[in-house]
């Protein structure tokens, strides 16, 4: 028996128990599939059976009925040839007698195979609306299979992908990046705080030293007077 049909037998707590321990839906559902494709084989095999009985007993019917028929011609014979004088009344009655009770006896099977044939036409209806239920139902399921395992692959990527994150989480991988980042901003506060104090140990004197040193009017006032003292010198010597 089928692990579908053994569900079917148990109450309704007890089945949804066990369909709960089910861990491969997938495989489930194509095994279901399976299941309902031996039914059909079975199905169809009863099918034409039943049809191979309903036939004979139909060829029944037609052999009965003309059994019956031809018994009655034979009696209605015999007599004819008892009123022409080619037999006796005697033998014509006994012959006869004998005609129309083989005739009772296949319209006694005739009976018979019409009532036979008429379950049979009625077992060959169910079956056939049984037929019809499972190819529906397997057509139906195969496509629900195709979808189930689309949706069991999206499934598992998201269960992936958030058991990914939930580890990402629980490891503080995120807490310890917050971490470097405060570090950063620590030595950049550290640095700016190193310049402050290099800039408040310089004394005045350095302070205008450095601003001057590379004044170009003081280079330009010197230029002038260098070039003062050579006039003055050429003078002299003239």
């Amino acid at each position: 028996m089928s692990l579908f049909k053994r569900l079917f037998t148990l109450g309704k707590a007890e089945a949804n128990a066990v369909v709960d321990k089910l861990e491969d839906p997938i495989k489930m559902t194509e095994q279901g599939i399976r299941d309902m494709k031996k039914d059909l084989e079975d199905s169809l095999k009863a099918l034409a059976e039943v049809k191979a009985l309903e036939i004979r007993s139909k060829n029944d019917i037609a052999a009965e009925t003309e059994r019956a028929l031809d018994y009655e011609k034979k009696a209605v014979l015999l007599l004819q040839k008892a009123a022409n004088g080619k037999i006796t009344s005697e033998e014509a009655d006994r012959l006869a007698s004998q005609a129309l009770q083989k005739k009772t006896e296949s319209e006694g099977h005739l009976e018979r195979a019409k009532k036979e044939q008429a379950l049979f036409s009625q077992n060959v209806s169910k079956l056939e609306g049984n037929v019809k239920e499972l190819r529906n139902n397997i057509n139906s399921w195969e496509n629900e299979l195709k979808t189930l395992k689309a949706r069991v692959k999206v499934a598992s990527a998201t269960k992936n992908l958030n058991k990914q994150i939930s580890e990402i989480d629980s490891s503080n991988t995120i807490s310890l990046l917050e971490k470097m980042k405060d570090k950063v901003a620590e030595e950049e506060a550290l640095s700016d705080a190193y310049g402050s104090i290099a800039s408040k140990g310089k004394s005045i004197d350095d302070e205008i030293d450095n601003v001057l040193k590379d004044d170009p009017g003081n280079k330009i006032s010197d230029s002038l007077a260098e070039l003062k003292a050579k006039i003055a010198s050429n003078k002299k010597d003239a």
